[in-house]
Formats: structure tokens, C-alpha cells, sequence
């Protein structure tokens, strides 16, 4: 073809107020232009000004882009569409000084009972440079085509009980969900003893030093603190160097 894009730019997932670029870069048989467009809803709009090969942004709502290059000849292609995923609920204190682009859990799933029969939705949610995939697992088993944010099953059956945990990951690393017990049914939540063994298989692999940091905010009876999460971000790049595989849990 007469432009090839060379490098496509990338989802991310980031905090309100965070300032990032998308890259967009194509190969062409004469000098090529670029222009950005981003759509909202059903609102698809071009970005006046938008003109190079990097756009700037400064999150402010979750939106998708796109970049049109074109040569003199009047051919033109388009990038793929990206994701840019704006949490609103994160922005005091993040992201941290040191955040590389690592996966953080911004939204953990919650316990559940339903009946036989009914559905059950799990729901978590993280942010990375750039924007997490996700795999969900149940009682330490991988569940194949569980790789959404949302866990959905349409009919439930007293087998799909057990203890939920989903896995964000990025270039730069993973991080797992606080694990959730499902019961379907009727009978007793798994006990205790259940969930040391769920992360005995999740961090069988595990070796050296291991260090738990768990950064709360959402006291019942005390004011909020400052900023336990930039903390908990500070301190796991600490332990980090001295050699420290971190397990970092949120709330």
C-alpha cells in the first residue's frame, strides 16, 4: 500500500488530570500528514490542531481516538481505534511519583449469593500504561473465556461457587484483585481455609522475599488519610530494589 502504519497507538487506562501522548507513526512514498479525531458517544469530531504524529493528552473523560494519515496523492489511512479509559474516582493522590505504568486495581469485585439459575456479574477495574488485560480465575482455576473487566455468567449452576480473583497485567507487571467468595445455592460460604489455599496455588511460584503492603482509605469511623495509595506505591518501589516480590492490595 502506498502508507503502511508502522506503529499503531495503544489503549491506556489512567487517572483524571493524568498527562500522557499517543503515538501514531506511518511509512509512506511521499511526506505524510497526520490529524487525530476522538469520538465520545456517537459524537465522532476532529481535533483542531491535532496535526502531529503525538497527541498530547490531559485525561479528562474516557474517549476513543484515532489518527488519519495521509500523502500528496490524496491516499490516506486510519489507525486503529484506542481506548482511553479516565477513572474519576482515583484522582487525589495518584498517580504516585513513581507509577511506571503498572497495573493498579482501582475497582475490586465483591462477594456474592444468587440462586441457581440466576446471573452473576463480578466487576473490577485497574489502570496501566497501557490499559490492562485481564483473566479471572475461580478456586485458583484459570477460566478461559473470562478476560474482561466484567465477569458474566447468564445461568448459573451450584458448581460455579467458589473464591473469584482476576489478574490485570500490562507490559510493566500485574496485579491481582482481592479474592471474593460466589455462592450459589444454598449451604455455607467457604471457609477461611479455602482462601489460604486459593492463594497458595496463585503464588505457588513465589520465592525469595515476599512483601504484603495494603494501603486503606475508606475507614467507617475515621477521616480519610492523605494519600495511603501513593504510599503504598512509594514504599512497593522501595521494596522493590532491595529485592522484595510486593503484593500491593488497595481498600
Amino acid at each position: 500500500t502506498a502508507i503502511t502504519i508502522t506503529e499503531q497507538p495503544v489503549s491506556v487506562s489512567v487517572p483524571v488530570g493524568y498527562s500522557f501522548t499517543l503515538r501514531c507513526r506511518a511509512q509512506g512514498r511521499t511526506s505524510l500528514q497526520y490529524q487525530w479525531f476522538c469520538q465520545y458517544q456517537s459524537d465522532c469530531r476532529l481535533i483542531p490542531g491535532a496535526t502531529k504524529q503525538d497527541l498530547a493528552i490531559t485525561a479528562e473523560q474516557t474517549q476513543l481516538y484515532t489518527c488519519r494519515v495521509n500523502d500528496l496523492h490524496r491516499n490516506a489511512v486510519f489507525s486503529d481505534w484506542v481506548k482511553v479509559e479516565v477513572h474519576q474516582c482515583v484522582a487525589r493522590g495518584l498517580p504516585p511519583r513513581l507509577w511506571q505504568g503498572e497495573p493498579v486495581i482501582v475497582l475490586n469485585p465483591r462477594e456474592q449469593r444468587v440462586e441457581v439459575g440466576q446471573p452473576l456479574q463480578l466487576q473490577c477495574a485497574a489502570m496501566g500504561l497501557p490499559a490492562p488485560s485481564y483473566q479471572w480465575y475461580r478456586n485458583g482455576n484459570l477460566l478461559e473465556q473470562q478476560k474482561r473487566k466484567k465477569l458474566w455468567i447468564t445461568h448459573t449452576k451450584v458448581s460455579d461457587s467458589g473464591t473469584y480473583l482476576c489478574c490485570a497485567s500490562n507490559s510493566h507487571g500485574e496485579h491481582w484483585t482481592n479474592a471474593v467468595d460466589v455462592h450459589v445455592g444454598g449451604g455455607e460460604i467457604l471457609p477461611p481455609p479455602e482462601h489460604l489455599q486459593l492463594f497458595h496455588l496463585v503464588f505457588v511460584s513465589a520465592t525469595g522475599k515476599i512483601a504484603l503492603l495494603v494501603g486503606n482509605n475508606r475507614y467507617q469511623h475515621h477521616p480519610n488519610l492523605m494519600a495511603p495509595v501513593r504510599d503504598v506505591f512509594e514504599l512497593r518501589h522501595l521494596l522493590e530494589h532491595l529485592g522484595f516480590q510486593v503484593v500491593s492490595l488497595l481498600d
